[in-house]
């Protein structure tokens, strides 16, 4: 008889991780609180980006935040509130802010994302999934030429460790290459040909079909209340409603939500949501072929077959699940005047400061860790639970590694990557 294996978490990562352990012969069962795929991924860009390497902890960073960072426009917001847990995070975040823990960090992203595309790709043709897949690259744009000059220092250093290389464009350079750009607006961009994009509602939808066609069991509407454990192993998860699953294994992929079944696992699991807002307007007439990450604003936009989708902001506000209008508002007037769109009638009304909010807005909380490196471990108390969380701004990115990532180390193979540097014991 196969080993039964439950996963917690239905998002791009615990759906990764189901998929690869039924491809093992495992038996899944896959839980989520909610709806399978509408977590912290549906309403996400789509960017798949092998090309970020450096984590969010580069020196100056700290700096850069504080100029701002109590403004309900600006790019990164914390609430106001006592929060002990948040604020011991944010500590450890910025004694992390340094040249020689940044490339700490990237050593173990790098290792990661350089299986990304080809574990996606085959993932993708083996199983013939639909999912939008466009393979255009990612452009990194900045207002001034200073912007340009500083960013050239970044990618001298993605080069020459990471063999991650992007290509300059500046002036009408850039217009050629991705011509819905506003004349005028931008000083130049950096083009990562290796990134891609897709839709991830569309690949979360194919992705269950798959699952489905392996015999996974997913239930929705299941909330894990806690582990039911041994001495020295769990033996099944207990949900809200008072029933017990059990089973030999299990994963805990709940994303931001991973912290509140930390109380069996015998460690901390530092990670605190980080709520990002997204916005998806009809496809305009001169949509860009590419992501386009505008960097001085902090704002992307991912062209998908069914629109424009304007996403970004960090918001730490714990669980709140209320929807900021003014951060809603800012994904788009913060790059206006940057995109022809903007001049097509239809979509300047769409996008006016007063104009009412029709187009469904998202939200999702990230699982940002203080390193912006994922946990990939065995839990100290319960070796038989794999914790696979804190993927921070990368989930979608890297869930066929760390789901290929995790079936190995349940079933005891060789591994795609040293998972040392996932440790949870590092914290």
């Amino acid at each position: 008889m196969s080993r039964h294996v439950v996963v917690i978490g239905g998002g791009a990562i615990g759906t990764a991780c189901a998929y690869y352990l039924a491809k093992a012969d495992w038996r899944v069962t896959l839980l989520d609180k909610n709806r399978q795929g509408l977590g912290g991924t549906s309403g996400n860009c789509g960017m798949i980006s092998p090309s970020h390497v450096l984590p969010l902890t580069e020196p100056g960073t700290v700096r850069k935040a504080l100029r701002g960072m109590g403004r309900g426009a600006s790019p990164l917001y914390i609430k106001p509130r006592w929060d002990p847990r948040l604020w011991w995070w944010l500590l450890n975040f910025a004694r992390r802010c340094r040249r020689s823990t940044m490339l700490e960090s990237a050593e173990a992203l790098h290792a990661l994302l350089g299986h990304v595309t080809p574990l996606l790709e085959e993932v993708i043709d083996t199983e013939d999934m639909q999912v939008d897949w466009q393979r255009e690259g990612c452009l990194f744009v900045y207002d001034t030429p200073e912007g340009m000059s500083h960013f050239a220092e970044t990618d001298r250093l993605l080069r020459e460790k990471f063999d991650t290389p992007a290509t300059r464009f500046d002036g009408d350079e850039l217009l050629e290459l991705e011509p819905s750009l506003q004349p005028g607006s931008v000083a130049g961009g950096w083009l990562y040909e290796q990134d891609s994009h897709l839709d991830p509602a569309l690949l979360l939808a194919a992705w269950r079909g798959v699952l489905e066609r392996l015999g996974v069991t997913i239930r929705e509407g299941c909330e894990v209340g806690q582990f039911v454990t041994t001495s020295e192993s769990a033996s099944a998860v207990q949900t809200t409603q008072g029933e017990q699953i059990t089973a030999d294994a299990f994963v805990l992929a709940a994303g931001a939500w991973s912290p509140l079944l930390e109380r069996d696992l015998g460690c901390r699991v530092p990670v605190q949501p980080g709520k990002g807002y997204s916005r998806t307007l009809p496809r305009p007439n001169s949509c860009p072929r590419m992501p386009i990450f505008f960097q001085d604003r902090k704002i992307v936009a991912t062209p998908l077959a069914r629109g424009l989708r304007f996403g970004s902001t960090m918001e730490f506000s714990g669980y709140d699940a209320s929807l900021n209008p003014t951060r809603l508002g800012v994904l788009t007037t913060r790059v206006e005047g940057k995109l022809k769109a903007f001049e097509e009638p239809e979509f300047r009304r769409l996008t006016a400061p007063n104009a009412p909010v029709d187009d469904h807005p998202w939200y999702g909380w990230r699982p940002m860790t203080y390193d912006s490196v994922p946990i990939i471990d065995r839990a100290p108390a319960l070796p038989n639970v794999l914790l696979a969380t804190g993927h921070n701004m990368l989930g979608l990115t890297l869930a066929t590694p760390t789901g290929r990532l995790v079936m190995e180390m349940l079933c005891q193979r060789p591994t795609i990557v040293d998972p040392r540097p996932y440790r949870v014991t590092r914290f």
